[in-house]
């Protein structure tokens, strides 16, 4: 067999290993999927209506929302590779003659998989709540291109922070920053309303250009500089991730 299939073997192997774990741990479950609609709820039920952003409320949160839906599943990541590398089932599956490479990369594609179940979930919840998108087939795909790049991008991130991390808990702490970010950007209000110094923070950290590519593409009417910007910080993100998890990964491991 071909180091190339070798190595897709492993990934579909620790993909599955993964997934059990994700399925066997309602915390993550809930954190993942049921908290951001929770939030949802909160902000469109509770909160909508204290809100002037010119639109349906709903309409206005979902792309930030799903934003959310990325950011709350992180901190499952980060405490499981992390569980990983200091309980020695590293070192078991190098006595396995597992590929390096399958172990993080399985780590990465279930994050995936688990922010896509997220984002289904807050669309789907977004049109019972009377969500009405102007958005074309292809601003669709567009959705979806961005939201997996984004996904893509955390995942490394997250993986990179879990494996420096010293502790379990420490790799969960680690990803709190990542949180926050949606709540200090325009997911739930323009900046542009915002006080000094908040509002400026606001507009150029990562998330408010991905966020206002999303909510551009999803009312049809999307912005090439946004575009320009969110793909910049995704690809940033996933290079920045990708690189610092493989140096840390074979200094630990």
């Amino acid at each position: 067999m071909s180091s190339v299939a070798t190595a897709w073997a492993d990934s579909t192997i620790m993909l599955r290993r993964n997934l059990k774990h994700t399925l066997r741990n309602p915390t993550t479950v809930f954190n993942a999927v049921l908290f951001p609609i929770v939030i949802m709820l909160m902000f469109v039920k509770v909160f909508g209506g204290a809100f002037s952003v010119g639109e349906d409320y709903i309409d206005y949160a979902t792309p930030g929302l799903l934003v959310m839906a990325v950011s709350y599943g992180l901190g499952a990541t980060a405490a499981a590779v992390n569980d990983d590398m200091t309980k020695g089932i590293i070192n078991r599956f190098k006595t396995m003659d597992v590929s390096r490479g399958a172990v993080l990369t399985g780590q990465v594609v279930v994050t995936t998989v688990r922010c896509l179940v997220a984002c289904a979930a807050i669309i789907g919840v977004a049109f019972a709540l009377g969500f009405d998108p102007g958005a074309s087939a292809l601003d669709w795909l567009g959705v979806l291109g961005l939201f997996l790049l984004l996904s893509v991008g955390a995942a490394w991130l997250t993986v990179a922070l879990g494996l420096s991390a010293k502790s379990a808990e420490s790799a969960g702490l680690a990803t709190v920053p990542l949180v926050m970010l949606p709540f200090l950007s325009s997911a739930f209000v323009p900046a542009d309303t915002m006080g000094a110094g908040v509002r400026q923070f606001a507009e150029y950290q990562p998330f408010t250009p991905i966020i206002e590519t999303l909510r551009g593409l999803l009312a049809g009417n999307p912005s090439s500089g946004d575009a320009i910007a969110a793909v910049a910080w995704c690809v940033g993100f996933t290079v920045v991730g990708y690189v610092w998890a493989v140096s840390t990964f074979k200094k630990r491991a």
